[in-house]
């Protein structure tokens, strides 16, 4: 589809900007509200509700009443029929949110019509709701007779409770979506906390659910908050009984502490130093401009390819490739669809970027583009595309996330035995890449310890698809069979 600008300037917004608790959308308790900034001008949007502790606590309660006291958990085809109204709905707004996106999140408006989007929009709450009529919520167990008399044995799947979901200001709508699609339609009710940097992606929810669907008061609760302290009472509420958050690494640790004397199940979707690998027989010319991919959102997503390996004999070709296709990316205005790149989120994550690249620098690498900020760019938050070439298996850039418009290029020798060894060599293993002969790609992709791998172009994205990641990239996955499972007990009666 083709990209139309929605600049700012002239799109007439109709933002939610309170809370939704308990079936009623309102202001914070205490009437504290938080400015939303737009980060390619860093002028104020508007406003919107900053919740307190009083706020979070009748949102827990909500979710705990509605399910306890409600048939939400349930009934199947309830759940069902109020899931495919929210989908329904939400395609009717869709045009408010994409202008949303592009001015709090600084979101290119053409990444809007893939991932940041469409791709959401169209099957992350209607997979799942159809995916209840498929789901095998009770199963039957051999007859048994261990003490002489025969009994009959049942499995049966059960909502887990009250899941807290902490979602990210980097995919705001896309990670919401996947999140309430599979909370919901596996029969639980939920306190969506979502990020002060794009509140208004979240707020519409609560809209949305109130005025165009049938679920009950109490089931869905969302709350947008500056003070970390009012997120951290999902983490130690008894009332709560998971968590499924999307975020860094360091905070899904803190997460895990947290929440260990309540013993609550985490879904943790973390971070990620995702490779893009080019095994010998890749054809350069065709596979390297690819590396543009981890330009996406300005470098602001957790499984973007942002590790180049490329056997040594073709290292200089790979860069000078590289180089050329990151020097030809347009940077500016996210509401211009010439514009592949736009800001970071926020004055604190472009100076972060920029010193990794310094750090690089200090380490040995070499920027062969780009390395600071754009030149004409005197407003917004914005980082030129950064290529540093020359980086070697223990330089931070290699193994730290650095979530910018940044990618690092290294050498590998030994074949593919070696490019496996390079591409395990992370704390992380949330996704990756791998070109090169389809048979040869797909024994190297088997072997790479990463959640999701893409073969030669294809893509794994999808609410059919599991995503998650090994090692440090987290916990559990988010979607498809697996998702489901992820958000439900499961019981054993004898009878």
């Amino acid at each position: 589809m083709t990209a139309l600008p929605v600049a700012a300037t002239t799109v007439q917004f109709h933002p939610e900007t309170r809370l939704f608790i308990d079936g009623h959308l309102r202001e914070a308790a205490g009437g504290r509200t938080a400015d939303n900034l737009n980060p390619s001008t860093e002028e104020v949007l508007g406003i919107a509700a900053d919740a307190d502790a009083q706020d979070m606590d009748a949102a827990i309660a909500a979710a705990r009443r509605a399910f306890d006291t409600t048939d939400w958990s349930t009934n199947h085809d309830f759940r069902q029929h109020c899931l495919m109204q929210l989908h329904n709905a939400l395609q009717l707004e869709k045009e408010d949110m994409r202008a949303e996106l592009v001015a709090e999140a600084g979101a290119p408006v053409g990444m809007t019509y893939i991932a940041q989007l469409d791709w959401p929009l169209t099957d992350a709450i209607r997979w799942p709701a159809q995916y209840i009529s498929e789901f095998t919520w009770e199963r039957q167990l051999d007859e048994a007779a261990l003490m002489g008399v025969p009994y009959q044995r049942v499995v049966v799947k059960e909502a887990m409770g009250v899941v807290g979901a902490i979602t990210p200001w980097n995919f705001p709508t896309e990670i919401i979506s996947n999140k309430v699609g599979q909370i919901l339609a596996t029969g639980n009710t939920m306190v969506l906390k979502a990020p002060i940097e794009t509140p208004w992606s979240a707020l519409r929810w609560g809209r949305v659910i109130a005025e165009k669907t049938d679920i009950p008061a109490g089931v869905f609760n969302v709350v947008t908050a500056s003070d970390n302290a009012v997120a951290q009472r999902l983490l130690t509420d008894p009332r709560v009984d998971m968590i499924s958050f999307t975020g860094s690494t360091v905070v899904g640790e803190l997460i895990q502490r947290l929440t260990a004397p309540t013993m609550k199940r985490n879904l943790l979707e973390l971070g990620g130093k995702s490779v893009y690998l080019l095994l010998e027989d890749a054809a350069l010319a065709e596979t390297v401009p690819g590396c543009i991919g981890a330009l996406m959102h300005s470098g602001q997503g957790c499984a973007l390819m942002t590790r180049m390996l490329v056997p040594r004999k073709h290292y200089d070709e790979a860069v000078e490739l590289a180089t050329a296709a990151f020097g030809a990316v347009t940077v500016g205005d996210p509401s211009d669809p010439v514009n592949f790149c736009g800001p970071l989120v926020s004055a604190k994550q472009r100076d972060r970027v920029i010193s990794y690249i310094e750090v690089a620098q200090q380490q040995g690498a070499r920027v062969t583009v780009g390395g600071g900020k754009p030149d004409g760019l005197d407003r917004g938050y914005f980082v030129s595309p950064t290529i540093l070439a020359d980086v070697a298996p223990d330089h931070r850039v290699f193994k730290e996330e650095i979530f910018g418009p940044v990618i690092t290029i290294t050498p590998y020798d030994g074949g593919d035995d070696g490019a496996v060894a390079m591409a395990n060599d992370s704390m992380y293993g949330l996704a990756g890449t791998v070109l090169g002969d389809p048979d040869r790609a797909m024994a190297v992709a088997r072997r790479i310890r990463s959640g999701s791998i893409n073969v030669n172009g294809a893509i794994f994205y999808g609410a059919d698809a599991p995503f998650g990641g090994y090692k440090m990239s987290g916990i559990g996955r988010q979607n498809g069979l697996e998702g489901f499972e992820q958000h439900l007990q499961t019981k054993v009666i004898a009878y």
